[in-house]
């Protein structure tokens, strides 16, 4: 029986509607603004995203249970103290803001209570140097069991099978008319070649092959203008990174700061107040679900701050020794003219990190690349991380000053503390015989 032209037009409205408010439905339901309940239904709630590194933690709001990472919760807009906590590593915990149709992440990276610990090198090894791009050690070593093995071996920082299966390759003999415990390295800005400074001779490290020393050419005598190479080629780099931040922060970082090293994702700066001086407010536009952590804008002269020039944020973390001796400056201090600086108009501009002597100079250009020489805060791999010493124990901590963790404590030697580049491992120096060397050790992370 075929119904009458009104009854199908009634019956195709109601569907419509049905349809239509399905549809409105599903994207508030999407959205949070409505979220079914064991008492009901909640209204205008927000989305947090508890997930952790390693999953399967257990997630808890206000100190009750509610669920394992990773997951997503549905809550009320507010503030709440969220801990994430799985069994053999140290407890994650934040005070979250939850906002309405928001997702807050918590990106909790939980580090183990009690790390193996697992040796990199057996003959010992002294005047350790890291590369620029982090992924190479190059040290000494003067105890190996033949004669034929001592000199200096590169170490690639990487879990490739065959390079493990490799360890460290020796890439000097150890000539006795040269001392190489007592040589100082410059690195090459692509980590590809490393200068080495001695009494006797200055010379350039190929890495990737085994060279007699006595062979290789002394280039004392062109030892500035390569130098003077490496640094253009360091400020060209700087320059790029630096010019995406805001005006005002480049000017804070080459007025008023010192220290200044930019996280391996670019997008955040550590560094040291030299000056007071207060960051304007709202230098970026706003960015949904930003960290509330508390910040401070306001900065005094010896505070290590990081600023997240995503979120226009800024972290006080610590205080500088008052014992630091060294300092590192920016090189591209030109930010604000359009051309960049060139080393054949401006030769002398390049020299800024020369000094009168080799262990200055070597000193200079270290502390370019890394916070290591001044013994303070230095980025994990994923640029979420600060590391820092302190007495006897190695510390993690957010770049927010939020779960400062202790990951190691112990015996260690010249403060020498490097994360491994995937945030893995932490390699430290020590020794735990004082009649044997220091070697090289790993604490394993995940």
């Amino acid at each position: 029986m075929r119904l009458p032209i009104n009854t199908r037009v009634f019956y195709t409205l109601i569907s419509a509607l049905v349809i239509l408010g399905g549809a409105f439905l599903a994207i508030e339901f999407a959205k949070g603004n409505y979220r079914l309940t064991r008492n009901g239904y909640m209204a205008e709630s927000g989305l947090l995203a508890a997930n952790s590194f390693p999953t399967g933690a257990e997630i808890y709001v206000d100190g009750n249970l509610l669920s394992a990472t990773d997951d997503t919760i549905y809550l009320k807009p507010g503030e709440y103290q969220v801990e994430i906590v799985k069994d053999g590593y140290w407890p994650w915990k934040k005070t979250l803001l939850i906002q309405k149709e928001l997702v807050t992440q918590t990106n909790a990276q939980l580090f183990p209570i009690a790390p193996s610990l697992s040796p990199l090198s057996f003959a010992g090894v002294t005047n350790v140097t890291t590369s620029p791009d982090g992924q190479k050690l190059l040290y000494y070593v003067a105890s190996a069991s033949a004669t034929t093995k001592n000199g200096l071996y590169v170490h690639e920082l990487t879990d490739n099978f065959l390079s493990l299966q490799r360890g460290a390759r020796q890439v000097t003999n150890d000539p006795t008319a040269t001392d190489l415990s007592q040589a100082q390295f410059i690195w090459a800005p692509d980590s590809s070649q490393v200068m080495v400074l001695t009494p006797e001779k200055d010379f350039v490290l190929e890495l990737n092959e085994n060279q007699d020393i006595t062979a290789l050419p002394d280039i004392s005598f062109e030892r500035t203008q390569l130098l003077s190479e490496w640094q253009e080629e360091m400020y060209i780099r700087e320059r790029q990174f630096m010019s995406k931040f805001p005006d005002e922060i480049i000017d804070m970082a080459t007025t008023s700061a010192k220290n200044v090293y930019i996280s391996p994702d670019k997008k955040r700066l550590l560094y040291t107040a030299t000056q007071q001086l207060t960051l304007p407010d709202n230098l970026v536009p706003p960015v949904p679900s930003p960290n509330n952590q508390p910040q401070e804008r306001a900065l005094v002269p010896g505070g290590i701050y990081v600023y997240d020039r995503e979120e226009d944020r800024n972290f006080r973390i610590g205080t500088e020794p008052l014992t630091n001796p060294y300092n590192k400056q920016l090189l591209a201090t030109d930010l604000y003219q359009n051309r960049a600086l060139e080393l054949e108009a401006s030769p002398s501009a390049f020299r800024t990190l020369q000094a009168t002597t080799s262990a200055q100079t070597a000193l200079n250009f270290s502390l370019y690349h890394t916070p290591l020489p001044l013994n303070t805060y230095q980025w994990f791999p994923d640029s979420k991380h600060v590391v820092y010493m302190t007495g006897n124990a190695v510390q993690i901590k957010g770049y927010d000053n939020t779960n400062d963790t202790t990951v190691y404590s112990g015996p260690f030697s010249n403060n020498f503390v490097y994360p491994w580049p995937d945030g893995s491992k932490l390699l430290i120096l020590t020794s735990f015989n004082p009649e044997t060397p220091a070697n090289l050790y790993a604490i394993e992370l995940k």
